[in-house]
């Protein structure tokens, strides 16, 4: 195992002492946005086995089954599939979808087929692959996930008493969901800017008046004065406004599938997904937003934000005790191998990662976390130890809130102490 020393990355939108306090280092005055634990090749952590520093990403690439499993290779090739990291949200980040594989591979051999630039600021497709999501609240957390119905959502609009709004609101009562969906969010991205601009100044205006009033869209109405007074006249404030508001408690979790949109607004939280690059933008940013392409990759479904709450993972079978052999875990499946007692799993329909916690009590035994594919573990409270299998009880690493470790394929450790650490793994 290797104590993983891991990169921040300081976005815009970052807050400038959320990441600080967890990891109990001294603000910057500087946005920190996310932490990357991992071997994506933008900012692979890195570890030392006794020859200095070296990237994560390179120690794999040298032995790819070594580290990973054969089983992960053969599921996804000789490379990490998933990304782990630390959010944190001071203000809001941009309106987005990920596309599925197969419009990622398609949107991808077609921009290199073109010849875009892989840095090319209008470049939607950064590789060939999806990058389904998972973000699970360490804090309260703010964001918008997935449309709402629209009956609801002509509601909301026709609520706010702007002129402006009242042909979408028609429009969400008229036509069928996915129609109406459709229709509003291609008028509200391709209206002319400076009339946009204005409605969503005098929208920004009304919702200020009603949020403070209560109601069901109090929060919505609130979240739209936010997202305005960051981002003024930006089509993205009205398109948010079509989407579920959601409030997650620390321990509350969503997943983001392919075509839902979806927006952070605040707060910190554990991020686990597929280790792409690739998003296309609807608003509530200064990059570039391809709205053909867009609406191409949209899926134009109503549905519930779909909050996730762990469930106690099953102890492993007999068979599947550490260091013998089994299948890889499959999702939503009770019993599942790999599994270990005191686990909670946020169960999502992926395979490319797993996500689950443990709650650790101070006199607790100390846990095993078999794995036939490489783990990340992550505290992000109180202390935790991760020891080999027969280590002694004195031996180990030792985890702070921030501090995380790499667990290469087959190795045997446990995991005890009094805090919170989170488990990304592999499934297939």
């Amino acid at each position: 195992m290797d104590r993983l020393a891991n990169t921040v990355r300081p976005y815009a939108w970052g807050s400038t002492t959320a990441l600080p306090e967890l990891l109990g280092t001294e603000p910057t005055g500087e946005p920190q946005a996310e932490m990357w634990l991992g071997a994506h090749p933008g900012a692979p952590s890195r570890i030392d086995r006794g020859a200095g520093p070296v990237s994560l990403a390179e120690v794999i690439a040298a032995d790819p089954e070594g580290e990973l499993g054969p089983d992960s290779v053969r599921a996804f090739g000789p490379r990490l599939p998933f990304l782990l990291k630390v959010l944190a949200a001071g203000s809001p980040l941009s309106l987005q979808v990920h596309p599925d594989l197969a419009q990622a591979r398609e949107g991808f051999a077609d921009e290199e087929k073109r010849g875009v630039p892989i840095g090319a600021p209008h470049r939607n497709y950064k590789d060939a692959n999806h990058k389904p999501e998972l973000i699970c609240a360490i804090t309260p957390f703010e964001g918008l996930c997935g449309f709402r119905q629209p009956a609801r959502t002509a509601e909301l609009l026709e609520g706010l008493g702007v002129d402006d709004l009242k042909p979408y609101a028609d429009i969400l009562r008229a036509a069928s969901e996915q129609a109406a969906l459709r229709e509003v969010l291609t008028a509200v991205l391709s209206a002319e800017k400076d009339m946009m601009a204005a409605t969503v100044e005098r929208t920004a205006a009304a919702a200020d008046r009603l949020a403070a009033a209560g109601g069901p869209y109090a929060d919505a109405y609130a979240a739209c004065v936010t997202l305005a007074r960051h981002h003024p006249g930006d089509p993205g404030v009205i398109a948010a406004l079509l989407l579920n508001h959601i409030r997650l408690r620390p321990g509350e979790a969503l997943f983001l599938g392919a075509g839902v949109p979806h927006a952070y607004i605040s707060g910190l939280g554990v991020e686990l997904m597929a280790n792409s690059d690739n998003v296309l933008r609807c608003g509530l940013t200064p990059k570039h937003v391809d709205v053909p392409e867009l609406l191409r990759v949209v899926r134009f479904e109503a549905r519930d934000a779909g909050v996730l709450h762990p469930e106690k993972a099953e102890e492993p079978e007999e068979s599947e005790k550490p260091g013998e052999p089994g299948e890889l875990e499959k999702p939503g499946e009770p019993g599942e191998p790999g599994q270990s007692d005191g686990e909670e799993v946020y169960r999502t329909p992926t395979e490319e990662f797993r996500l689950s916690r443990f709650v650790l009590a101070p006199d607790g035994e100390a846990r095993a976390l078999p794995s036939r594919t490489a783990q990340i573990l992550l505290c992000t409270a109180g202390t935790a130890t991760v020891r080999g299998a027969d280590a002694g009880r004195e031996d180990g690493l030792r985890l702070a809130p921030g501090e995380s470790v790499y667990v290469r394929a087959g190795e045997r450790v446990t995991l005890s102490g009094a805090g919170t650490v989170f488990r990304a793994t592999v499934v297939a």
